[in-house]
């Protein structure tokens, strides 16, 4: 399946998210908040429930995995530090790129285009997932999330990316699977591609920009094309 509006410039650029675009990583975290929330003795969730905790960084998944459970910002905190100690031990357990992927980047890479990876996981994450899970593959910017950035949907990541790579936003085909790289693309003024294979349905990103869908990742050539 492939719907798309054509796409009106000629692209310079892509920009991709990281979980549930470039790599299947949902297993990983759903069980490491798993683990954190059964030590605490509160219900835990299955894989498909994840899908709609993640996307808007670790602080909100917390808070959505413990909903309606009273929560303070000091517990949050408290269990962000939880988690991360255990996934820096579990991230690469399951976690892998999607089939697909090397065929799309290395069809990117080939016809000379910009490649970029902004994520809402911890940047110290994102780099070493990238650094290892996406290994050999050439992206002139990794970024994850920062305390002096704020996360998607806000563009002003996307948007410094931009201007590190000297290239403009129109420019940029932002590749994504939620509701929140949707925001982003359209709020930076880049070119909204939704990834059909992640975590989220084709109505959320239809609902909220994507000016194409894509069902496999060598899709993404021929929008580039």
């Amino acid at each position: 399946m492939k719907s798309s509006a054509r796409p009106p410039r000629r692209f310079e650029a892509v920009l991709f998210d990281l979980d549930g675009t470039l790599l299947d990583t949902l297993d990983d975290i759903a069980r490491t908040m798993n683990r954190v929330l059964e030590a605490r003795r509160l219900p835990t969730y299955d894989s498909e429930h994840y899908k709609y905790f993640v996307g808007d960084g670790i602080e909100e998944m917390v808070k959505r995995a413990l909903h309606p459970t009273p929560i303070s910002d000091a517990e949050v905190a408290e269990i962000v530090v939880e988690y991360r100690r255990l996934y820096k031990s579990h991230w690469a357990d399951t976690s892998r790129p999607y089939a697909g992927i090397s065929e799309m980047l290395r069809g990117v890479e080939a016809r000379g285009l910009v490649m970029a990876i902004l994520s809402n996981k911890a940047h110290s994450f994102t780099t070493l997932m990238t650094e290892s899970l996406l290994k050999g593959y050439r992206f002139d910017a990794v970024r994850g999330a920062m305390p002096d950035v704020p996360n998607k949907p806000d563009p002003t990541a996307a948007l410094l990316i931009a201007r590190e790579m000297g290239t403009d936003p129109s420019k940029f085909l932002f590749l994504g699977d939620t509701n929140v790289d949707m925001k982003t693309a359209v709020a930076a003024g880049m070119f909204p591609v939704g990834a059909l294979w992640g975590f989220r349905s084709a109505e959320e990103l239809r609902a909220n920009g994507a000016a194409a869908l894509i069902s496999s990742p060598p899709d993404l050539l021929g929008l580039l094309d």
